[in-house]
């Protein structure tokens, strides 16, 4: 096993869109997955990914940092989280999210993300 791996996204190993709304680039590091996102204004889950994960809200969790923009996160209990720019997160799953804003919120994600969008 490699010591230590360093990897780009710009050569992501996968590149998955949210309906012409987003998308997320991953690359794969040592068993893990790292996925950075991007959510363009009007990007809503139960819209925009939805149809490709099949479930009702997303059934994801996510570890991640918020490096641009602003996303509400309503759980599905109702309860709600903004995350704008400098702000870690833990999701659990069982929730829709959506971009606040005029500018589209990017940011890492070290949680269950190879799962996350996929067809």
């Amino acid at each position: 096993m490699t010591a230590a791996e360093v990897r780009d996204f710009r050569h992501a190993d996968e590149v998955r869109e949210f309906e012409g709304k987003g998308r997320i680039e991953l690359v794969h590091l040592m068993g893990r997955t790292v996925g950075r996102a991007t959510f363009e204004p009007g990007w809503r889950w139960s819209v925009n990914v939805r149809p490709l994960a099949g479930t009702e809200l997303c059934e994801v969790s996510h570890l991640g940092y918020c490096e641009s923009g602003r996303m509400r996160v309503t759980m599905a209990d109702g309860s709600q989280s903004d995350i704008g720019p400098g702000d870690v997160m833990a999701i659990a799953p069982g929730h829709d999210a959506e971009t606040l804003g005029n500018e589209p919120c990017i940011f890492l994600d070290f949680g269950e993300i190879e799962k996350y969008a996929k067809r």
